[in-house]
């Protein structure tokens, strides 16, 4: 069976649609990609006959991912098979027109399984994790199990997405996740939704162990250009043990500088040593907002704006920069409550801090908060599919237009704490594209030379900015 993944555009790897691949071919069958934002995929499908066409979609992008869907199936005859985010907690988008199933949770056997019975003929709709339209009658069917193992996963295959994109190749800096699952229940995210789906279906986390993901951060160093490695899981130091371990072997065995994610109530002066140690030269770290009431009553964060400045002034002493993130627009927050997150991030002497305009995703605690008390304008298709871009709370026009450029100010802003009375007037502005190039400018200089500091020839740095200042 050919299965073939179609992607907007490529940001960095997809880790999860290369697993996907790595458990395909395995199985035997032919897997291939095609970038939108790069060729035409309704012409790579009408010379690939693909069997399956497969789409990732998150909330915001699923409107895009229908009409190429629609546009490939006008010429190709192939199972459209949606998965990703937004179909774990959306199947009943599989009501869409040209829409055949979709994947709840974990794919990598459902995939399989489907393109195993597609291929032999042996198709029936009832194949966990999915949710079929056979001739307009909705088969819902339960999630199996977690997958226990990671390790068991094998290898992402990163080829087919380097040989796709040589600007993703030849980059020094590439990207890893070392787990899978939180045990946290931030009210924006879908964890708790995530945790209800598999609710007596295995761990809700699952770590690789330290040697099967060292193994390939091993092997990609030895095969392509590495200088930088990111690791993307949510918190990178959940479990003690297996931190100390990494410590240990990391050095030993890759010894690159590495970025990784980490939460203000698990830092510690131990943590903080054993990742420098290792190697660690930036963090990634949720603040979310400098309102103490939002952040833990609303946000369900649970940590005070106490330990939040300890974190950051630990990871500092040991010598290690810090990236933040932060949500403005938040639900019944103000103007003033985002230059409140703009004085804590200063405080805590953030390294850059990432910006985020707050979408209700349905179907979080956040986002049902929203629903019921009517705060969004439109439905689920009018949440973007960058959260950078505009607000979809009824807020007044004005105090949309101040959040949606505060957003572009923000990080300047903290860097630059004595520009925070002009920014206030800037943003009572119209949007300007020039808070763009601000924002896109400063963020390019910080995450270059603070976050992921690498050398880049010329060139490197031409193909880097290029590629970077087209990005959504």
């Amino acid at each position: 069976m050919r299965v073939l993944f179609v992607l907007k555009q490529i940001d960095y790897e997809p880790i999860g649609l290369m697993h996907l691949s790595t458990t395909l071919k395995s199985a035997g069958h032919e897997v291939r990609v095609t970038v939108v934002s790069e060729e035409d995929p309704v012409a790579v499908a009408r010379d690939w006959k693909p069997g399956i066409l497969a789409y990732s979609v998150w909330t915001g992008g699923q409107r895009y991912y229908y009409e190429i869907n629609n546009r490939i199936r006008a010429e190709v005859a192939a199972f459209s098979a949606f998965g990703g985010p937004h179909a774990t907690f959306f199947p009943e988008m599989v009501e869409e027109s040209g829409v055949d199933g979709v994947c709840v949770g974990e794919g990598e056997n459902a995939l399989v399984d489907l393109a195993n019975a597609l291929e032999d003929g042996s198709f029936e709709p009832d194949i966990p994790n999915w949710w079929f339209n056979v001739a307009g009658e909705i088969v819902r069917n339960p999630v199996r199990s977690y997958i226990a193992d990671l390790d068991s996963l094998g290898q992402p295959d990163r080829a087919i997405i380097y040989d796709k994109d040589h600007i993703i190749r030849d980059s020094k800096i590439k990207h890893f996740i070392s787990g899978r699952g939180c045990p946290y229940d931030c009210a924006y995210c879908y964890n708790r939704a995530l945790f209800d789906i598999y609710r007596g279906k295995g761990k809700r986390v699952r770590q690789r162990s330290v040697g099967h993901l060292l193994d390939e951060v091993e092997w990609v160093k030895n095969n392509y250009p590495l200088e930088h490695v990111v690791f993307l899981d949510d918190t990178f130091i959940l479990f003690r043990d297996w931190v100390a371990e990494f410590a240990e072997e990391y050095p030993r065995r890759v010894g690159l500088p590495f970025f990784c994610n980490v939460r203000a109530n698990l830092v510690n002066e131990d943590v903080a040593r054993q990742l420098k140690a290792a190697g660690c030269v930036s963090v990634g770290m949720g603040i979310e907002t400098g309102n103490d009431e939002l952040r833990e009553r609303v946000l369900n964060r649970n940590m005070t704006r106490e330990m939040i400045v300890n974190a950051c002034r630990t990871l500092r002493d040991a010598g290690t920069n810090i990236l933040t993130t932060n949500m403005v627009g938040l639900p019944h927050s103000s103007v003033d409550d985002d230059f409140g997150t703009i004085a804590l991030n200063a405080e805590c002497q953030a390294s850059f801090a990432n910006a985020f305009i707050f979408q209700p995703y349905p179907r979080t605690q956040l986002g049902e908060l929203v629903r019921r008390e009517g705060l969004m304008e439109g439905s689920i298709d009018d949440i973007s599919l960058s959260a950078w871009d505009t607000s979809v709370l009824n807020f007044p026009a004005d105090h949309k237009r101040q959040i949606e450029n505060l957003q572009k100010l923000f990080a300047i802003s903290v860097e630059f704490p004595w520009l925070v009375p002009l920014v206030r007037q800037l943003i009572k502005l119209p949007r300007n594209p020039f808070y763009w190039l601000v924002h896109k400018l400063w963020k390019g200089y910080t995450i270059k030379n603070r976050i992921h500091p690498i050398h880049l020839s010329p060139g490197e740095m031409v193909a880097i900015v290029r590629q970077y200042m087209k990005l959504d």
